[in-house]
């Protein structure tokens, strides 16, 4: 059985919020990642693989363009990271990872998604550690060997490569992903990827109890509706 990652195959957003909300969490992100590394995507790879997975999304061309022009100017919202961790409907562990230009506000909102579910927010560190926090790569090949052998000629530190079903997935620690990345392409030409970003992956996946599953769905939602929360993970299987 394959570890549990978050495919990012995600459904077509039903009404015109809920595509915004999926266009403003990726504009936020190409517009930091274009202010830290260089509006360039050939010489910023993390720009690059930001732009790859908001048209995987289909978020149109201008959003993406504007996120860029806005990184060029000095001007413009200085965001930070902030990541919640905490214990969801079930019992289960979860990790929020935000984008925020007001962690007050911020915090304010994640702990009321906790609270209103009768959840309880931790502390930092209360859940991560059932976590690896890995570079996930997806894409189309059946060669295991070759792939492994192209990691490991780069110095590539891999934790896992499973295959199937003509389809073959690496994961590596978390400050590999550029160089993992720059391995498989040179071995294999310009792949495209399915899955290509760095997740926090659950050691250990548990079933939710049937009677907490509905809870676990609207807390689910919940975060997602707030705009600052760009992912969240949970070790739900």
């Amino acid at each position: 059985m394959g570890r549990a990652y978050q495919n990012r195959k995600e459904s077509m957003a039903k009404t015109s919020d809920q595509k915004a909300r999926v266009y403003s969490r990726h504009a936020r992100v190409i517009y930091v990642t274009a202010k830290q590394g260089g509006v360039d995507p050939d010489g910023n790879l993390a720009l690059r693989s930001a732009i790859e997975r908001a048209k995987k999304d289909q978020v149109p061309a201008h959003v993406i363009d504007k996120a860029i022009e806005k990184a060029k100017g000095n001007a413009g919202e200085d965001f930070a990271t902030a990541r919640y961790e905490g214990f969801g409907p079930g019992g289960c562990m979860v990790i929020v990872d935000c984008l925020t230009d007001n962690t007050n506000r911020t915090i304010g909102d994640v702990r009321q998604c906790f609270t209103k579910t009768k959840c309880k927010i931790g502390t930092p560190g209360s859940v991560s550690h059932s976590f690896d926090h890995s570079a996930i790569f997806v894409f189309p090949s059946d060669d295991e060997e070759a792939v492994l052998e192209a990691l490991m000629m780069a110095d590539v530190d891999v934790e896992d490569i499973e295959s199937e079903e003509g389809s073959i997935t690496v994961f590596a620690p978390h400050t590999e992903f550029a160089k993992a990345r720059q391995a498989l392409h040179e071995a294999l030409g310009d792949i495209e990827f399915e899955v290509e970003e760095i997740q926090f992956v659950p050691k250990d996946t548990a079933p939710i109890p049937a009677d907490d599953e509905p809870m676990f769905e609207k807390f689910l939602e919940m975060l997602q509706d707030v705009e600052d929360v760009q992912k969240v993970y949970h070790n739900v299987g």
